[in-house]
């Protein structure tokens, strides 16, 4: 187990990333249950998936073993009346309202880790923080961090705010948080939490396609690095993309999407690895595909 930046909060090496979750409730429950089994005690959701329902299904699902799990969940996101999408909302007013919509659908009288669900520099920042701070305060949640890949964004909640941790998309394929964020949120002890390690599955075996400023034949040439690295030690290529994301300091766990029985062995598997990359197998990796930066929100 990894402790959440500052946070008393253990959580597991691999997440299950609820977002992808059917609308079978007994499918779910078995599934988030036997996850828990085998030793992921870490479960992200959000408000906004399935407009509030896979909020219903995770808390369905993991009310009898509350006590033994690490619940995340997300706000900001205010779907339109008429359904047609959402707009962003992080006033105080409306993140203190999404809590306790999120507690009932929870069936919870506490969310561990309350996460903003995105972010600009144009937010109000420090009214945000006080609906965070305040929620914290009356034991509703218990910790709280935000949701970005905005080096602006980041750089002002690690100034003004509390958070113990960062959610942010992070894989071989993209690579960018190295250069802005990882090291000043590990110097400042806040944990980050991965999204799209194994980039939709173009390092674990998926076909090559483009993905973001990467060409089919570049993401070919990575996705075999990741293959023959795991050929190597006899892992999968799950375990080696997880791995590379894993094996820097500031990052506590990575979530992954789960919505099958197959992907959820395939996540207890990568789990249970202990080992992590040598700094020669981190470097062939990364030598693997060329320099990726931010080129926004600086």
């Amino acid at each position: 187990m990894n402790q959440l930046g500052k946070s008393d909060l253990y959580i597991s090496p691999v997440a299950f990333g609820c977002m992808s979750l059917g609308e079978n409730q007994k499918a779910n429950t078995d599934m988030l249950l036997k996850a828990a089994d085998h030793g992921i005690n870490f479960f992200d959701t959000a408000d906004l998936y399935q407009k509030g329902l896979n909020e219903a299904y995770v808390g369905e699902a993991l009310k009898p073993i509350r006590k033994q799990v690490v619940i995340a969940t997300k706000a900001g996101n205010q779907w339109r009346a008429d359904g047609s999408g959402w707009d962003w909302n992080p006033s105080k007013d409306y993140i203190l309202k999404c809590a306790e919509q999120s507690l009932k659908r929870l069936k919870t009288d506490y969310i561990d880790l309350y996460q903003l669900h995105g972010g600009t520099i144009d937010d109000p920042i420090d009214e945000t923080i006080e609906a965070f701070e305040q929620l914290k305060q009356q034991g509703k949640i218990r910790w709280y961090g935000i949701s970005s890949i905005r080096p602006n964004v980041i750089r002002e909640y690690i100034r003004r705010s509390n958070i113990v941790s960062v959610m942010m998309q992070y894989s071989l394929l993209d690579h960018r948080p190295e250069e802005a964020v990882l090291d000043l949120l590990g110097e400042h002890q806040i944990s980050v939490i991965s999204r799209g390690a194994i980039a939709q599955g173009l390092l674990t075996g998926k076909a090559a396609a483009s993905y973001l400023q990467y060409t089919e034949s570049e993401v070919a040439r990575a996705a075999k690095a990741v293959a023959g690295i795991a050929g190597e030690i006899g892992v999968s290529s799950v375990d080696i993309a997880l791995r590379y994301v894993l094996s820097h300091p500031a990052v506590a766990t990575a979530a992954l999407g789960i919505r099958t029985p197959a992907q959820l062995d395939e996540a207890i598997e990568a789990g249970k690895t202990a080992w992590g990359l040598t700094e020669i197998q981190r470097q062939r990796l990364r030598g693997s595909v060329r320099d990726f930066h931010y080129e926004l929100h600086r």
